[in-house]
């Protein structure tokens, strides 16, 4: 089995960013982490994830062999096949998820799962109101429920927390991951923004599965009370659940860009 001594590791990384003269803080920053990330690395606690381990070997002034095998090489050019098979192994078997992570994914599960029960519950509601099957697909912020799903769907079940290396280097303005984009002119994705974009858009999921339509239902109710108001319906079904839509998703995307300019 390979796999890579956290203990070694983490003494490895201690001593050489001491050499350098940076403290834990320093490096952290540099890497756009937390400086408690640091330290559980070199208490051998835990270990970087693996789009780190270049950026990481440069800051160290390593190589990423060094780095992988915990130690300073004086002949890394001329390793045989047998070691540079070993250290292939060791690379291909190195944990992207981090143990900490799996608490953190359970929450987010169980809080994508309250959506999802919510919406059910408001459709049920709306349909025993009216008696008709077709009430909740009639009326648009029921329907924006579904877009609030389906990126609920990505960003509590499938996005990463922490966005590859290069997004650090280069100047990237487009976030991909499957089937999923999402374009930003003027804002550069990097792991110093995308936590609180990523916050940002989950606590607009929760709000457009949850508050928004209950608001927005209790509204259309008082026009369809009101017996001055000519042709209810319209106001109910089509003139607020479109405005309480546009002001949602117009109010998602001034977020997320002041969000982003304001981390980079």
């Amino acid at each position: 089995m390979f796999e890579i001594d956290k203990k070694q590791f983490g003494n490895f990384l201690s001593a050489q960013r001491k050499a350098r003269g940076l403290t834990q803080k320093e490096l952290a920053s540099k890497l756009f982490l937390s400086d408690k990330a640091v330290s559980k690395w070199e208490r051998g606690l835990s270990l970087p994830d693996i789009t780190l381990l270049m950026p990481l070997a440069e800051l160290l002034d390593v190589s990423v062999t060094e780095l992988l095998e915990g130690k300073l090489l004086e002949h890394a050019g001329e390793m045989d096949a047998s070691q540079i098979e070993a250290l292939v192994k060791k690379a291909l078997a190195y944990p992207e998820k981090l143990p900490q992570q799996t608490e953190k994914q359970k929450k987010l599960r169980l809080t994508f799962g309250i959506c999802v029960l919510s919406v059910l519950l408001e459709w049920i509601a709306l349909i025993c109101y009216t008696g008709r099957f077709s009430a909740p697909f009639q009326n648009l912020t029921l329907l924006l429920q579904l877009l609030g799903l389906s990126f609920g769907a990505h960003f509590f079940l499938r996005a990463k927390e922490q966005l590859p290396a290069y997004y650090d280097v280069y100047p990237i303005q487009s976030y991909h991951d499957g089937l999923f984009e999402m374009n930003l002119p003027g804002i550069r994705f990097t792991n110093r923004n995308w936590p609180q974009i990523l916050r940002v858009c989950r606590i607009w999921c929760i709000l457009d599965t949850t508050v928004i339509p209950v608001l927005c239902l209790c509204i259309c109710f008082c026009f369809y009370a009101n017996p001055i108001l000519p042709y209810p319906w319209v106001w109910a079904d089509l003139l607020v659940p479109g405005t309480v839509s546009f002001f949602s998703m117009a109010g998602l995307y001034v977020q997320i860009y002041r969000t982003g300019r304001r981390q980079n």
